[in-house]
């Protein structure tokens, strides 16, 4: 386990280094929105991350559900995230893009009372029933233990701080607020890459070690991950349970959503259609010659913002079909639902842009699947 805690000071080159490593990303990000050729190898940016360990809730929910969405069990034995689900299903596929930009380091003028979990609305309200109190799974824990972040991309830190609820806080009927929080954990600053590789999926599993003491039953772990690459904020809630006792079955879930404050209530993003602004459409053509194809696909963004990352959701038209090789995505299935990701280079889409991939499939693929574009 890393001893995140003790590591002490960067040198100053060091930090100096990535504060030119960050500019040069804005030029080249600013160089490509002005439509402008430009090379520069970089960390992949197809992947952001969140908290596995404890599980956040939307990873957890993806992690329970994500490949049997389609079981209607879900409403009775995980009912946070079965209402999650029905209000909008990118709170789980998107498990790891819930942040916020150009924060400044003002967590909680960014993150009103209420609405912590969904990092203040981040996205309009795709996040939103993240903050809703009530009977989520949660994790056994003793008042020591690790408190695990899946950097997907190696943004590297300027500092994780991670809290926890302090005893007296009720989990299941209480929106969580600033004050229900102790800060128990600070690493400061921490390079791309330090930590350890995930079994699969690429970039790095961040470890803090975490004291708690003094606590028992239903509890809340945020975090607050400071990506180094550029001002993002990420932002996650995990349940946990303190000592024995921990329930088997939710009881009956009474949430309701987080009470509304017209003074201090988000606005990032509207309250129907795409969340704040973003949209993008997926088509395709489709070269056969009988026992396999070659598919050509764009990716358009149709909304107002620019999307920093997408995810394509599709099946096939017909059995039989499968891919034998991609470029310029990064493939995945789960289920019978075949998914695709951007490369590193393809990942920003600006306004009225667009971004391209292809595969090769085996098997009888004449016309298109139908995409669903999910970005963020």
């Amino acid at each position: 386990m890393l001893n995140l805690l003790t590591r002490g000071a960067r040198p100053d080159r060091l930090k100096a280094s990535r504060r030119r490593l960050r500019t040069a990303i804005v030029a080249v990000a600013a160089l490509v929105a002005a439509g402008t050729a430009a090379v520069l190898f970089i960390q992949p940016a197809s992947g952001h991350g969140t908290a596995i360990g404890p599980a956040s809730r939307h990873y957890g929910c993806w992690e329970r559900w994500g490949s049997d969405f389609q079981n209607p069990d879900m409403a009775k034995e995980d009912p946070m995230c079965w209402a999650a689900w029905q209000h909008d299903p990118n709170a789980m596929w998107n498990w790891n893009g819930l942040y916020r930009e150009q924060v400044g380091g003002d967590h909680q003028a960014a993150l009103p009372d209420n609405y912590l979990c969904s990092g203040g609305l981040t996205g309009g309200t795709r996040y939103a029933p993240l903050d809703d109190p009530g009977a989520w799974k949660t994790t056994q824990v003793n008042s020591s233990f690790t408190f695990t972040n899946w950097d997907q991309a190696n943004h590297g830190a300027d500092y994780y701080r991670i809290y926890v609820t302090k005893q007296g806080y009720d989990a299941r009927t209480d929106a969580l607020d600033w004050a229900d929080l102790e800060l128990v954990a600070d690493t400061g600053d921490i390079n791309p890459g330090v930590g350890r590789p995930p079994a699969s999926g690429g970039g790095t599993l961040v470890d803090i070690p975490v004291s708690a003491p003094g606590r028992s039953g239903h509890h809340v772990v945020f975090m607050i991950w400071q990506a180094s690459h550029f001002d993002q904020s990420f932002y996650s809630c995990s349940d946990v349970w303190f000592g024995s006792g921990q329930p088997t079955e939710p009881p009956p879930t009474t949430s309701s959503p987080a009470p509304s404050d017209p003074a201090t209530t988000p606005t990032s993003g509207p309250t129907t259609g795409n969340p704040a602004g973003y949209a993008c459409d997926a088509t395709a053509t489709v070269n056969s010659w009988g026992s396999g194809a070659t598919v050509n696909v764009t990716i358009a963004n149709t909304g107002s913002q620019a999307i920093h990352t997408w995810m394509l959701h599709w099946t096939w038209p017909t059995s039989g079909v499968a891919i034998s090789s991609i470029w310029s995505a990064e493939h995945s299935t789960m289920g019978g639902m075949e998914m695709a990701g951007p490369a590193a280079w393809n990942a920003a889409v600006a306004v009225d842009g667009t971004a391209e991939f292809g595969f090769n499939v085996s098997g009888p693929l004449s016309t298109a699947p139908e995409f669903e574009c999910f970005p963020s």
